[in-house]
């Protein structure tokens, strides 16, 4: 009998980036499964268990939900606080909980977190992104530890800055300030970042890292 297809599941499954894993991954074949909010709304504790509580196996999951609220920190809403922390840091714990324990039953599996250069390099008006991506790292290195005696690999990857919906938004002004800051003078693309989170999900010894993937130093 021939061995059932490895499963990736990817969170914020209609962004930019989750489109382009979406691709990379099935032409490997891979079993994709990329839910939006509707399907998975991963702030609720509720969604993820019925979610993930449907899965009969998942080999990798990549917890690229993420949402920003940009602002001053002293004109900070309360609620632009919460909604970033819950999506970014609340929401990848609670699906890496519920895959984990799929993984553990099998004693393989791998939990990618997206993080952000915005993590340990903080700009002015990303308070709330910028924590919640620096936290996410802390909780990358727990997991690790936590997890790799039943041989599950976690591992962070920073995609560096990529056009996409999120950035779309940005002032010529504040795009080359960005652009500004590479060594190299270039942005990752979308296609590079997804076939760098690919070849990570694939690698069996390495868990507890965090990687960045662009030339800003």
């Amino acid at each position: 009998m021939n061995d059932p297809r490895p499963v990736a599941v990817i969170t914020g499954g209609k962004g930019d980036l989750a489109k382009a894993l979406v691709s990379r991954f099935e032409e490997n074949g891979y079993e994709v499964l990329a839910p939006g909010r509707d399907e998975l709304d991963v702030i609720s504790a509720e969604s993820v268990g019925r979610y993930f509580g449907e899965l009969s196996r998942i080999d990798v999951l990549i917890n690229n939900a993420g949402i920003t609220r940009d602002g001053l920190f002293l004109k900070q809403m309360p609620t632009d606080w919460n909604t970033v922390i819950d999506t970014c840091l609340k929401g990848s714990h609670l699906c890496s909980q519920k895959a984990a324990l799929l993984m553990l039953r099998q004693r393989s599996g791998h939990i990618i977190n997206v993080g952000s250069f915005s993590g340990e390099h903080p700009p002015i008006g990303q308070t709330a992104y910028a924590a919640a991506k620096a936290a996410l790292i802390a909780l990358t290195k727990s997991y690790a530890a936590e997890l790799g005696k039943r041989n599950i690999c976690v591992n962070c990857l920073l995609p560096g800055f990529l056009e996409t919906n999120m950035t779309k938004e940005m002032t010529v002004q504040a795009r080359d300030a960005a652009l500004k800051r590479h060594a190299l003078a270039r942005f990752t693309t979308l296609k590079e970042a997804a076939e760098q989170i690919h070849f990570l999900a694939d690698c069996k010894n390495i868990s507890g890292q965090v990687f960045q993937l662009d030339s800003r130093v």
